[in-house]
């Protein structure tokens, strides 16, 4: 009952934190791409679309979110916290969608070398304050991530970093085009992919390791946290699988062989509690009771 209730906070404390940043990445959305509609700016635009997928990475983030603070049942007994997982493995397809979306487009430009990107003082101030909107919207989101040990709010994060990186790149462009170099326009944009690429890269790479049951603690402090406690002569076998807000841990202790199995149950309670009071995003710990024997030293040794 303990871990719903947890899940369920951390739910919607990421719920509320996506809903926030949806709304302003609509707002630069609206201003980038019908300012560029006005002013006949293809680039501004196409800056804009870009912006819609950041929105449309936050609804994702939404539906994962929602699905994974749902509580476990019977054909998902460890809970649906991999749901987050999942989406901000789709928020990193979106990453690889605009990627293509911008690379592709200066490759075409550069090819055709149809250099269209128009220059006025109104596009330096949108863009600008887009751009200002958007590293902030991306500090609020990567440091809400790190506090809530959230995997989909640090990929949306990288995202909206996205956007802010191709802003740069027009706001770069539309310098050097001012300056009398319209070519500077889709190299920049091309810059900008090989930036929204590395950003994919290290969603993916947060995502697979969750997906792998890559280890989210080190065994030989966990190891080091059950052995304080009386009574526990050695720990050995220490595994850790999970999402960064949800971890699961199990482990072998060696206990006095004489020890009865009631005060070694105890004991266990008292393993749980130390390693949970040591590492919050711990949910569930399994300790394998083994008399301290020969055998079993050797066992844990191999």
């Amino acid at each position: 009952m303990v871990a719903m209730r947890a899940a369920f906070a951390h739910g919607r404390q990421v719920e509320r934190v996506l809903w926030i940043v949806l709304l302003l990445n609509m707002a630069v959305a609206a201003a980038k791409f019908f300012y560029g509609l006005a002013s006949g700016s293809a680039s501004m635009q196409a800056d804009g679309i870009h912006s819609v997928f950041d929105s449309l990475g936050n609804v994702i983030g939404l539906i994962g979110i929602a699905v994974a603070a749902r509580p476990a049942d019977a054909e998902h007994p460890y809970g649906h916290s991999k749901f987050e997982t999942y989406g901000s493995l789709a928020i990193g397809v979106l990453l690889l969608v605009a990627a293509f979306e911008v690379g592709s487009g200066a490759v075409a430009k550069l090819a055709s070398q149809s250099y269209t990107a128009q220059v006025t003082p109104v596009s330096f101030v949108v863009m600008v304050g887009t751009l200002a909107v958007n590293l902030g919207v991306t500090l609020y989101e990567r440091r809400a991530g790190r506090r809530l040990h959230s995997e989909i709010l640090a990929a949306d994060a990288a995202h909206t970093l996205s956007d802010a990186f191709v802003s740069i790149g027009v706001i770069a462009g539309l310098a050097f085009v001012a300056a009398g170099y319209p070519v500077a326009d889709p190299i920049m944009a091309l810059l900008v992919t090989v930036a929204i690429l590395f950003s994919a890269v290290s969603v993916f790479r947060t995502g697979l390791r969750t997906l792998s049951d890559h280890a989210r603690i080190p065994s030989d402090e966990v190891a080091a946290a059950a052995e304080k406690v009386p009574g526990i002569r050695q720990v050995h076998a220490v595994r850790t699988r999970g999402t960064e807000a949800e971890v699961y841990c199990d482990m072998h202790v060696l206990v006095d062989p004489q020890m009865t199995v009631l005060a070694a149950h105890d004991l266990g309670d008292e393993v749980e509690r130390a390693v949970k009071a040591a590492f919050p995003a711990v949910k569930e710990v399994l300790v394998h009771i083994e008399p301290d024997t020969v055998a079993e030293r050797a066992e844990g040794s191999s």
